[in-house]
């Protein structure tokens, strides 16, 4: 089957927006206007599910494979990302002292300086990263603050191909009952659960409602409704809210709540929209992000966290709007040249399992 360029196309315009928004969002807090950062949530997360779902089937064995082979690389990943933190700490204790250290955290914002830096090697945090919990990593922060949509992703991915499996006449109750579990968490905040339950109900409804839409095409004069829907629920916010929850957006996101739900369905709408009608004919940088999308998801989240540095040396030299405009491009510079290093470390994982593989095996 000829690959859709659409789907890569979408997913790597979806990463980029995703570079922005840790943009503004991490080392933009300082300097970047709140009304911009909220903004930038009009495309999140919530595609990455669609789109998913969108590509996803019910064959089981082909998907946990699949997730096996993302936990593998997952777990290649962060133990990079521990001896890369780990040497660092070192080197910087060794060269520069404590007092540097500790100043060297606090550009981060104060609550990332550790309060114990040690140059022993801190094992329990590898392995609670291979369990996904997601402990600090001090010198990357913005890494394992991207990391909560791995888990959740992980775990609505399992939960959809399972309906899709098994109950593929019934999807339309799961979803009817994803819809009914996040409407009642938000009418009834007090039962809102902890963890990931919330995100799940929420996530996996669209997940399904994607995966509906496999294949389709909304008709063109069903359009304006779309987005005229889309208006009047965005009106309905905020006369409901208030002008006010404009500025909470982001407190609205984790978990997902009614404000940040309607907030991300003019992308969803915009996804559905083109999806089957906006044809990509070619390659480009964005369609090669999108095909590796999970190494610019790595790689933004040490990037994103490197610009903190030029922003604290760039910040009241520049307009913020031109700074926020570098740093981006910065951002997705070095983000496109740590995904390449980071696919030849995954690589060389690997490879490095397979000679083990075959030495335990003889």
């Amino acid at each position: 089957m000829k690959r859709d360029l659409y789907i890569d196309f979408a997913k790597g315009a979806a990463t980029i927006a995703i570079i922005f928004i840790h943009t503004v969002f991490w080392s933009g807090q300082f300097y970047v206007p709140t009304e911009w950062r909220v903004i930038s949530l009009l495309f999140d997360v919530p595609l990455f599910y669609a789109l998913s779902g969108i590509t996803s089937g019910g064959n089981v064995e082909k998907t946990f494979y699949r997730l096996l082979k993302l936990q593998i690389t997952y777990m290649i990943f962060v133990t990079f990302l521990f001896f890369l933190d780990y040497f660092f700490k070192v080197f910087g204790l060794n060269v520069f002292g404590l007092e540097w250290m500790k100043d060297f955290y606090s550009t981060f914002g104060s609550k990332y300086v550790p309060q114990n830096i040690s140059d022993v090697p801190q094992w329990q945090n590898l392995g609670n990263w291979y369990l996904h919990s997601y402990s600090n990593a001090d010198t990357f922060p913005v890494v394992m603050g991207s990391f909560w949509y791995l888990k959740v992703y992980f775990i609505l991915t399992v939960f959809g191909v399972l309906i899709l499996r098994f109950f593929p006449k019934h999807v339309n109750w799961f979803i009817a009952l994803c819809l009914a579990l996040t409407l009642i968490f938000n009418v009834f905040p007090q039962y809102y659960p902890s963890g990931q339950v919330g995100y799940v109900a929420f996530y996996l409804g669209l997940f399904l409602i994607a995966n509906k839409m496999k294949g389709q095409k909304i008709p063109t004069k069903w359009i304006p409704a779309v987005y005229g829907m889309v208006a009047l629920l965005l009106l309905w916010m905020f006369w409901s809210y208030g002008t006010e929850i404009f500025f909470k957006m982001n407190k609205q996101k984790f978990p997902p709540k009614i404000p940040y739900i309607v907030w991300s369905l003019f992308s969803l709408a915009t996804l559905f929209v083109l999806y089957n009608r906006l044809k990509i004919s070619s390659e480009s940088i964005i369609t090669y992000i999108g095909k590796n999308a999970i190494f610019f998801y790595f790689a933004q989240g040490i990037s994103s966290s490197l610009v903190y540095f030029l922003v604290a040396a760039l910040q009241g030299k520049l307009p913020w709007y031109i700074l926020m405009v570098l740093i981006f491009i910065i951002n997705v510079i070095l983000a496109i040249i740590i995904a390449s290093g980071l696919k030849k470390i995954d690589s060389l994982g690997w490879k490095t399992l397979e000679f083990l593989r075959k030495k335990t095996a003889s």
